[in-house]
């Protein structure tokens, strides 16, 4: 998970609230001192954890209670706007109006500048643009293959000339084929540090490109380091935004997440992962309630976009009311689940699921276990996969034996089955009360978990 030190820790302050008898000025104390030793672990500015700290402290002692929320939900709410407003507040938005809109990605030397103009291309081509990538590296050798790799990776067309030692004669020599595209994203050279040889480099790029969007690329292991070096990359180029990569992985992210929402360059991306699909845009509410343990259904929503069709979602609706579920539909449920991302990457994007505390070999376990199912729905007949009610003992053996299976997955299988057709029929029409006394009544576990 994103920050997970920083998140447990966030969680177990809530949970404390959430715990407490009486809301008064000695927990809101130890609320605020275990805010403090959170962001300081994650490598957050002494100056500005206090600052944040204060404004909580201040807020929880003086604000009045709205109607319909106890002083404890109060407190929980202050906290969560308190650290939106930190990290930035409002998501920015790539201003993608112009075609071509010009992303130009600039970052020193072991960034990641390539690899991330590899997942932004992603990222924009699962929206439906034509996306096209320029390499105008010179320095680094193998820059412009990783970056045809890339493209291959992605289907997206790549352009550069790795014989050519001038990036302005490299555009030059593309500008024109470049017009056909909605997107073209431009990866530069880097340097170990801002040098007058790169600001040079960049200035002239910029003059001739006149991008749309200007990116620094910033690894988030650099903590508190992150606020100089966006500021430089600002005053150089005048950057629009920061793609943090890394984040998954250190525990320095707060530090660099804090340290470029105050250079006036917002944090329009944040990495994730290593995989391509590993690439987000940064939502400050989103991510806030997501550490909280609150869920992010944005950001789940977007996925599960990518991951089915408008005209799939209206193809099972219309079976759910036919009360048409099969296999084959939890197969393809299945099947877009996989897409977007690992379980526990989901999980903590749905509220009030990240808050479980679910061990990772739960999760991990259940993974395994739908890569199980899926071997048993390959070996089952087109029959048994449309009729699972049909399906008896002397089928369940021939099926575990096809598979490489035992007979109780094949039953565990069919048993999820019954399960997800009985909940998908309770959802259907639900409003959120209904959903939530539904929920507490599988003990707030999802079917089969």
């Amino acid at each position: 998970m994103v920050l997970e030190k920083l998140s447990d820790s966030l969680k177990a302050t809530l949970q404390k609230i959430a715990n407490s008898v009486f809301v008064d000025e000695k927990l809101i104390n130890e609320l605020v001192k275990d805010i403090q030793r959170a962001l300081l672990q994650s490598d957050v500015n002494v100056k500005l954890v206090f600052s944040l700290s204060s404004k909580i402290k201040e807020r929880a002692l003086k604000d009045e209670v709205p109607p319909g929320l106890t002083k404890r939900e109060q407190l929980i709410k202050i906290v969560y706007e308190e650290l939106v407003k930190f990290l930035g507040e409002t998501e920015q938005e790539l201003d993608l109006s112009k075609k071509p809109t010009k992303i130009m990605l600039v970052g020193l030397f072991g960034s990641g500048k390539t690899t991330q103009a590899g997942k932004l291309g992603k990222y924009l081509s699962k929206r439906g643009l034509r996306v096209a990538l320029l390499g105008t590296d010179t320095w680094r050798p193998a820059a412009f293959e990783q970056l045809r790799q890339l493209g291959t990776q992605i289907g997206a067309q790549v352009y550069g000339n790795p014989d050519e030692k001038d990036p302005v004669r490299i555009y030059n020599q593309f500008e024109k084929e470049l017009i056909n595209f909605d997107v073209v994203i431009i990866d530069t050279a880097g340097r170990d540090a801002l040098s007058e040889e790169l600001i040079s480099e960049l200035n002239r790029l910029n003059e001739e490109i006149k991008p749309t969007e200007k990116l620094l690329v910033i690894s988030a292991d650099i903590g508190q380091a992150a606020e100089a070096q966006a500021k430089a990359f600002h005053d150089t180029v005048n950057i629009t935004g920061v793609l943090i990569t890394k984040l998954e992985g250190t525990a320095k992210g707060g530090g660099a997440l804090v340290a470029c929402a105050i250079t006036g360059a917002p944090v329009k991306f944040i990495g994730v992962g290593e995989k391509i699909d590993d690439l987000e845009r940064f939502n400050p509410k989103g991510f806030v309630g997501r550490i909280l343990g609150m869920g992010d259904l944005e950001a789940l929503l977007e996925k599960a976009k990518e991951a089915i069709t408008e005209e799939d979602a209206q193809d099972l609706e219309k079976k759910l009311l036919k009360g048409d579920f099969t296999l084959i539909d939890l197969y393809s449920q299945m099947e877009a689940m996989k897409k977007m991302g690992p379980l526990s990457k989901v999980m903590e994007m749905i509220p009030g699921m990240g808050q479980l505390k679910l061990p990772k070999e739960m999760l991990q376990g259940q993974e395994e276990r739908l890569k199980t199912w899926k071997y048993i729905m390959n070996s089952m007949t087109k029959a048994e996969l449309e009729q699972p009610e049909e399906i008896g003992p002397p089928m369940i053996d021939r099926i575990s034996k096809g598979s490489g299976t035992s007979n109780a997955d094949v039953r565990e299988l069919l048993k999820q089955y019954r399960q997800s057709k009985k909940m998908m029929k309770m959802f259907k029409g639900s409003n959120p009360k209904q959903m939530e006394r539904m929920m507490k009544r599988f003990g707030g576990k999802l079917p089969g978990m």
